[in-house]
């Protein structure tokens, strides 16, 4: 969700041009026409950070039907590159946050290694049918352009338009796309809490929403910390 907006900002360095990110986060006009009402209706006021976080809870209802209320004042950071580990998170928030894998868009160069595991990756089981199905839209020449560098601008749609607890049924079927989705399986606690959320798809809910609502809470700047940008993409 990035709690000071830092996934917003433009630049080289900027999140939005990392591999996992170029070309594949989507939405950001959404944003754009927020602020700019906002801008015009109380200038300087609301942050950018605090409409990431509407749009997300707004999003996981429209997606999941999963809503819960978010808490504003946040302030807009002003790194171009922001660490995102979840601090203070349980290990069972982790795993239910995982869940919004369920949506999305993924580049093949994101998930390659869970096809061609190189060095020392993690093989994982995957089921036979899944492979074949991701290794006919992300061949390994589809994953450079030419010059053995992983091609950013390759993209598939990989994942329905609905936050569900399906994802966990996909992982006890060997068909996680990523390795660290497939991982949760690997070890006997995070399996036990995967188990648990494909089996109680309304208990799955709840905690999502209570793990959204502690993620927001979490490294926010308010106060004098940080700013209100005036325009999302760029620092004051």
């Amino acid at each position: 969700m990035g709690c000071d907006a830092s996934v917003l900002l433009d630049g080289p360095t900027s999140e939005k041009e990392g591999i996992p990110n170029k070309n594949s986060l989507r939405g950001f006009e959404v944003v754009d026409d927020a602020k700019e009402q906002l801008e015009a209706a109380c200038p300087g006021t609301v942050s950018c950070a605090d409409i990431l976080a509407f749009v997300a809870r707004d999003s996981s209802y429209k997606v999941g039907k999963i809503y819960y209320d978010v808490q504003a004042g946040r302030r807009d950071g002003r790194e171009l590159i922001q660490n995102f580990a979840r601090k203070g998170m349980s290990a069972d928030e982790m795993v239910t946050l995982s869940g919004a894998h369920s949506i999305g868009i993924a580049h093949c160069a994101v998930f390659a290694n869970r096809l061609y595991p190189q060095n020392n990756q993690q093989n994982l089981p995957i089921d036979p049918e899944y492979a074949n199905f991701l290794e006919s839209i992300c061949p390994p020449e589809a994953l450079t352009n030419g010059t053995g560098v992983a091609n950013p601008a390759n993209l598939d749609v990989l994942t329905p338009n609905k936050l569900d607890n399906k994802y966990y049924s996909a992982l006890k079927s060997q068909k996680g796309l990523l390795i660290s989705d497939q991982a949760l399986m690997a070890h006997p606690t995070t399996a036990k809490m995967v188990n648990f959320n494909a089996r109680y798809g309304s208990v799955w809910a709840k905690k999502y929403a209570a793990a959204m609502i502690h993620m927001g809470t979490l490294d926010v700047l308010t106060g004098r910390k940080g700013e209100i940008r005036r325009n999302c993409h760029f620092v004051n």
